[in-house]
C-alpha cells in the first residue's frame, strides 16, 4: 500500500512538494510528484499503483509533462517526418497553444477538450476549423503516448460539422465575372476553372518553365502540391492560347524592367511590378460584386472543374489526377450535383415510364 507526504528540512520545516512511496518488485520507490495539491498527488500514486500492478513499466515525468513540450516533440514530428505541412499545422496549434498553456499534460481530459471546442464555438470557428484542430490535438497525445509521456488517452468528441460546401459556376456565371478581371487574371481563373488547380498555392506559383506550348503542357512539379505528387495536364486550345498570350505579357514586360522574370502570374504594374503575384483578393471581390456573384469563392472554381469533367464523361480516376484528389471520398464531396444536372436526368428519362406502362398487363397474360 502507497502512501504520500511532504519531506522535511533539517529543522523539520514540511516541504511545499508532495512525495509518493510504493513498491515495485518488493521494493520500495520514492518519487516527488511535482505538484502542491495533495488529490493530483494521489491521482499520481494511483497511477503509480496502477501500473505495477499491471506489469506495466514505469514512466518517470509522465505528471511533469506540460503541454509546451508535447507540442514541441509534435512540431520536432512534423519537421522531421514530413507528415503534414508545418505551416498548416501552425495555423492549428496556435489556437491549441493559447488554451491548453501551462496545463500537465495528463490533466488534458475529455471534459477538458470540450471546453476548448465551447470555446473556440464563441469565437465565431466553424465545427469544421475546430475539427481539424482537434485533429492535430489527437495527434499530439497519440505522439505524447507513444513517447511514453502519457499514460492513457482521452476521448475526444468532435462537433457535428455541417455539410460541405455546394458552390460551383454555372458557365454563364463564370462568364459573367470573368469579364471583370484583367487579361493576366482571366488567364489564371481559366486554369482552376478547366483542371480545379488550387489558386494561391497551385496557379499563382506558376513558373514559366512549367509550361511548354510546343507540347500543349503545363505541369505542377513533385514536391509543391498539398498531396506532394506532381501533375501534368494537357491543354485544350483555347486555353493554350490564353497562355501564349499570356506568356507574352511576360516578355514584354521583361523588356521594359530589363531582367528575367521567371513567375508566369508576375504583377504587371504597381509598386511589386516583375514580382510573383500572391493573390487578388481584392480584384476579386471586386469583379464577383460586379457580376453579381457576392458569394463566390476562388475555391469554387475547384468544385467546377470536378463536376465539369464527370460530367463530360471523364473517368473519376483520370479526374482526380487532374486534379490532384488522392481520395475518392473528398473527391465526392466536390461532385456538386446542380438542379439543372437533375432535370437533364428528366429529360434522359423521358418516355422510359411510359415504355414500363405500354407493356401487356400482368391480367393479360394469364
Amino acid at each position: 500500500m502507497g502512501s504520500i507526504y511532504k519531506q522535511r528540512s533539517r529543522d523539520g520545516t514540511a516541504g511545499r512538494i508532495w512525495w509518493v512511496k510504493y513498491y515495485a518488485n518488493g521494493r520500495p520507490v520514492r518519487e516527488s510528484t511535482g505538484t502542491e495539491k495533495e488529490a493530483e498527488a494521489r491521482r499520481f500514486l494511483k497511477e503509480r499503483e496502477g501500473r505495477v500492478a499491471a506489469g506495466q513499466p514505469i514512466l518517470p515525468r509522465v505528471d511533469r509533462i506540460r503541454y509546451e513540450e508535447a507540442a514541441q516533440d509534435l512540431r520536432h514530428y512534423y519537421q522531421t517526418t514530413g507528415a503534414r505541412d508545418i505551416k498548416e499545422a501552425e495555423t492549428r496549434l496556435r489556437h491549441l497553444d493559447l488554451f491548453f498553456a501551462q496545463r500537465r499534460f495528463g490533466t488534458i481530459e475529455t471534459t477538458l477538450i470540450t471546453k476548448y471546442v465551447a470555446k473556440r464555438q464563441g469565437d465565431g470557428a466553424q465545427n469544421g476549423t475546430i475539427n481539424r484542430e482537434l485533429a492535430t490535438l489527437s495527434r499530439m497525445l497519440k505522439l505524447a503516448y507513444e513517447n511514453g509521456k502519457l499514460v492513457r488517452l482521452p476521448v475526444i468528441h468532435k462537433p457535428r460539422e455541417n455539410g460541405p460546401r455546394q458552390g460551383f459556376f454555372e458557365d454563364d456565371q463564370y462568364r459573367a465575372l470573368r469579364r471583370h478581371l484583367a487579361p493576366d487574371l482571366q488567364a489564371a481563373l481559366a486554369i482552376a476553372f478547366a483542371f480545379g488547380w488550387r489558386m494561391q498555392s497551385e496557379v499563382l506559383t506558376l513558373e514559366r518553365r512549367q509550361l511548354d506550348l510546343e507540347a500543349g503542357t503545363l505541369r505542377l512539379e513533385t514536391g509543391t502540391t498539398k498531396n506532394d505528387e506532381g501533375r501534368l495536364v494537357y491543354l485544350p486550345p483555347d486555353l493554350k492560347a490564353q497562355l501564349a498570350v499570356q506568356l507574352e505579357r511576360v516578355r514584354a514586360l521583361e523588356r521594359e524592367l530589363g531582367r528575367i522574370i521567371p513567375s508566369l502570374f508576375p504583377h504587371l504594374s504597381g509598386p511589386y511590378q516583375g514580382q510573383r503575384r500572391r493573390d487578388f483578393r481584392r480584384a476579386w471581390m471586386t469583379a464577383r460584386r460586379k457580376a453579381g456573384l457576392p458569394g463566390k469563392l476562388r475555391h469554387d472554381l475547384r468544385r467546377t472543374a470536378v463536376r465539369n469533367m464527370v460530367n463530360k464523361g471523364i473517368s473519376e480516376r483520370v479526374a482526380m489526377t487532374v486534379t490532384g484528389h488522392k481520395t475518392r471520398a473528398v473527391f465526392d464531396r466536390y461532385h456538386i450535383v446542380s438542379p439543372a444536372d437533375l432535370k437533364e436526368v428528366a429529360r434522359k428519362l423521358t418516355g422510359i415510364t411510359a415504355g414500363i406502362t405500354a407493356g401487356p398487363s400482368p391480367d393479360s397474360q394469364s
